[in-house]
């Protein structure tokens, strides 16, 4: 579901800017999002201004995939979140080997094909 890996955001803290760069959207909708969706954490600098952590960042992604690439309404997407386990996810770093066995258990089926 994810598209940004918590292991891509070097920074420890981000502007409302940099994470409305990142998704091509309007700092607005992020604020939005902050007040519609109770998993985002609302943290501010010294200067009041709005900082993410990567981990909100991950959550901002987990909303767009849902709502922007997948149509989810808001109502749905809420819904979706509070439904969400994340050990429903597959975990990437076990990917390489996931492959590598799927593809040896095609290669011998298609011998037991033939």
């Amino acid at each position: 579901m994810s598209r940004i890996k918590e292991h891509q955001l070097t920074k420890l803290y981000y502007s409302i800017g940099e994470v409305a760069k990142i998704f091509n959207v309007n700092a607005s909708l992020i604020r939005f999002w902050e007040k519609e969706f109770t998993g985002i954490k609302l943290k501010k600098n010294k200067k009041g201004n709005r900082v993410f952590t990567p981990k909100d960042i991950i959550k901002i992604d987990t909303i767009y995939s849902l709502v922007k690439e997948k149509g989810y309404t808001l109502e749905g997407a809420k819904k979706a979140l509070k439904d969400f386990n994340p050990s429903d996810e597959i975990n990437t770093e076990n990917l390489d080997v996931m492959i590598a066995k799927l593809e040896s258990i095609k290669g011998a089926l298609l011998k037991m094909k033939s």
